[in-house]
């Protein structure tokens, strides 16, 4: 047996158990790895209104909890509005129950000439045995959801303090991570650390003023058909439009069609074609201004990375999905070169397609002219003497 032999086993088989232990140990993670990605990106989201507040003499640590303070009394406010809202149509499902259920047996009972009773369905429904055994399914299943409530309030917990860690000690983290990083190195990744900042904040920033037009406008619409609770359907239609990407309008609307359904028939029909045309306009007028210089992607690309986000880490990937694709476009724009397209066989130029080379529509293609060709020009164009 050659001498190496034993050596190479050994060794082949350290890096099996290693590469075994490191599997297993990332599995083990995945979730606490999720929780710091997503907290990584809600910092890098704050990163600019907690630089600005620093830059005026307040505390960095200071300035992170009062922007975190402002998040955490929005969101709440959000919760309490679509709460308020879920609980008054429940109480009145219930409260209407009965005479709705009335107007049916009277239905069927005049239809097919029955004579059915309340009375007489209520006893049959709490005495049979599918509903005693839904029951003690319930009472189970109570205990799941307590513990999903509590696993969700620790996630979020999480998050947050990894969030507000990565906020307030941001220079600090910046100089721990370039200081292991040779020189030439640093500013590659202070530039990509710069771009991610300025592409998660713009895309928010973006999100949350649309959101704000968009629930504007869905409450004067509300308010003049007179469906309910329009001041909460207003900020729901406007938040998860704009914050669930892709099927987020659809979503949105449902809810105020179901309620304005209530009130008139053709009031649902009226928020949906509302609710289309408004999707128009965001798509053609307002979100090109508003996103032009944040993250300026093509629409194929925002949706293929959604698609990819949810594949790869569900709803969080969708949320991340179109700033970090923002991201990695603009820092790999820094480094692709591009060049001016000399022959179009559709004959349609760069100005009149609307994108430049760097993809911004009505951007001027400025081709850059070799020197030795200038020379030649300036040669060719010389009046020759008589």
């Amino acid at each position: 047996m050659p001498p190496w032999l034993a050596r190479a086993v050994v060794l082949v088989l350290a890096l099996v158990a290693c590469f075994q232990l490191g599997s297993w140990a990332f599995h083990q993670l995945i979730g606490l790895l999720v929780n710091i990605l997503i907290a990584f990106f809600l910092a890098l989201a704050v990163e600019p209104a907690v630089a600005r507040m620093a830059a005026r003499g307040m505390r960095r640590g200071l300035a992170t909890f009062l922007v975190f303070l402002g998040v955490f009394a929005a969101t709440a406010g959000f919760v309490v509005l679509l709460g308020s809202m879920l609980a008054g149509q429940i109480v009145d499902m219930v409260e209407g129950f009965p005479a709705t259920l009335d107007s049916v047996i009277g239905s069927i009972n005049r239809t097919f000439h029955t004579d059915l009773s309340r009375l007489d369905i209520q006893d049959s429904v709490l005495h049979s045995d599918w509903l005693q055994k839904y029951v003690q399914n319930s009472a189970s299943g109570v205990l799941d959801v307590s513990a999903t409530v509590l696993g969700g309030l620790f996630r979020l917990l999480t998050v947050g303090l990894f969030a507000f860690y990565f906020a307030a000690d941001g220079p600090r983290l910046r100089r721990a991570l370039c200081s292991v990083l040779p020189p030439a190195k640093q500013s590659e990744v202070l530039r990509a650390w710069e771009i991610a900042v300025a592409k998660t904040g713009g895309y928010l920033y973006s999100r949350g003023l649309m959101a704000l037009v968009s629930g504007i406008a869905h409450y004067v619409v509300f308010v003049v058909l007179g469906v309910p609770y329009a001041p909460a359907l207003a900020v729901w239609v406007g938040l998860v439009s704009q914050f669930i990407p892709t099927i987020g309008t659809y979503l949105a609307g449902a809810l105020p069609m179901l309620l304005a359904f209530t009130v008139q028939p053709w009031y649902a029909l009226y928020v949906l074609g509302f609710v289309v045309v408004y999707q128009q306009f965001e798509n053609y007028v307002l979100q090109p201004k508003l996103t032009a210089k944040t993250v300026d992607i093509h629409p194929a690309v925002a949706f293929g990375s959604v698609i990819a986000g949810t594949a790869l880490l569900g709803a969080v990937g969708a949320l991340i999905a179109i700033p970090a694709v923002a991201t990695l476009q603009a820092f790999l724009g820094a480094y692709v070169r591009r060049y001016a397209v000399v022959h179009d066989e559709t004959g349609e130029t760069d100005e009149e397609s609307g994108g430049g080379p760097g993809g911004e529509p009505g951007s001027v293609v400025r081709r850059p002219v070799p020197r030795a060709a200038a020379a030649w020009s300036r040669r060719v164009r010389r009046p020759r003497p008589r």
